[in-house]
């Protein structure tokens, strides 16, 4: 068995096979996907940028969220598009890995980066006379710098000790690769590929605790003043919804992956699949550029020409 599991080089992906009577319109529709998520976001990005008023703290992390979405799609899109105009359905398995790491990496960012903006809001709000002072520029890069190398750093623990099991079989039941997955092939499970995954998990459940805890706090604080609850609707209704968005859509597909059913339509695994992948890139900088004033402001004099 052992000469078997040594050999294995490649894994065979599950979920789009019966497609060859729509292959081409669904290419289409997932094609013009993707240019939607890299229209709307690099939109946001640019806007960003290119304006030196919107280099502030709330929106240097918006831009860091629209980046990260565009990172995250990117370990996605380019080869799901390559397979549903192919026959065969296989992956590397180097690149079963990168694509795990990528995908697992970007959802984990999501949810740091969406902290850092938590706390931002608090500040803001709740102390506002000291909001540009603890919100300085260093302590602006310091949050961005660690909310993308502690994800990235996890994950890549995460990926080392998946690529280290001894496997016992090739199919990957989705249509990508994810660590967990990939750790259910394996011979035997080995206790790093249980504590690392449960303090990912623990970790990043406690980002959920701070992210509720601070909602919380500046609801109760907003109910106190008019002005306060006006700033909350105008910058944090925002980031609410595009927390609840992100948290639905992950939890989707985690609950989906350990406890669902096997008796649901193909179509609908798919789509609980990937529904991370399309709602939240997309959804998320249509919410800050049409609810953000700025923003919104900025996006139509670039639009029209003038210059801002």
């Amino acid at each position: 068995m052992m000469d078997n599991v040594s050999v294995i080089i490649m894994f065979s992906l599950s979920g789009l096979n019966g497609i060859a009577n729509y292959r081409v319109t669904l290419f289409a529709l997932t094609l013009l996907c993707y240019c939607v998520i890299w229209l709307v976001n690099v939109t946001i990005i640019v806007t960003i940028v290119v304006d030196k008023s919107l280099h502030e703290p709330m929106y240097i992390f918006l831009c860091n969220l629209c980046i990260n979405g565009l990172y995250g799609t990117a370990g996605f899109y380019p080869k799901f598009l390559v397979d549903l105009l192919s026959t065969t359905h296989v992956i590397s398995y180097a690149g079963c890995l990168l694509q795990g790491f990528v995908l697992h990496s970007s959802a984990c960012a999501d949810f740091s980066i969406l902290v850092i903006m938590a706390y931002d809001r608090h500040v803001a709000i709740c102390r506002p006379l000291v909001y540009h002072s603890v919100m300085n520029t260093k302590r602006v890069c310091v949050f961005l710098f660690f909310a993308w190398l502690i994800p990235l750093y996890l994950v890549f623990i995460g990926s080392i000790t998946t690529s280290r099991s001894v496997l016992c079989g090739s199919h990957i039941p989705k249509i990508y690769c994810i660590n967990y997955l990939i750790g259910k092939l394996a011979c035997s499970a080995s206790i790093a590929s249980v504590i690392v995954p449960a303090f990912n998990y623990t970790f990043y459940f406690g980002h959920f605790i701070f992210i509720i805890w601070s909602y919380i706090y500046l609801i109760r604080t907003c109910l106190t003043s008019k002005e306060n609850w006006s700033k909350f609707m105008q910058t944090c209704l925002p980031h609410l919804f595009c927390l609840i968005i992100v948290i639905v859509s992950l939890l989707f597909d985690l609950l989906y992956i350990r406890f669902g059913s096997k008796k649901l339509s193909q179509s609908v695994q798919n789509f609980m699949a990937i529904e991370f992948l399309i709602i939240p890139p997309i959804i998320n900088p249509l919410i800050y550029g049409f609810k953000l004033t700025q923003i919104r402001n900025k996006i139509k004099q670039f639009l029209c020409g003038k210059c801002p």
